[in-house]
């Protein structure tokens, strides 16, 4: 059985994971859009906080911009299917 393919519109929202170094506690979450929030540490011990969540594109654009604002530099920004989180 082939698996839907999903179309991406402006309007519908996609699951995406976006990963920024640092640690951004649980507490962000209701500021980061009720993404949830996951802290991982790399073998140097550099934690990177992952926000995963379903948003549409323009709360995808604005959490960017938050992101931006407080100089967080991107690690990744990936689009993800809901179960792969």
């Amino acid at each position: 059985m082939k698996a839907a393919k999903q179309n991406l519109t402006l309007h519908q929202p996609a699951t995406y994971q976006i990963k920024v170094p640092g640690h951004l506690g649980e507490n962000w979450s209701e500021w980061a859009g009720g993404m949830a929030i996951t802290v991982e540490n790399k073998d140097d011990d550099s934690p990177v906080t992952a926000l995963t969540g379903a948003v549409d594109q323009a709360g995808l654009q604005s959490l960017l911009r938050r992101l931006y604002s407080l100089g967080l530099p991107l690690i990744s920004v990936n689009r993800v299917e809901p179960d792969q989180k």
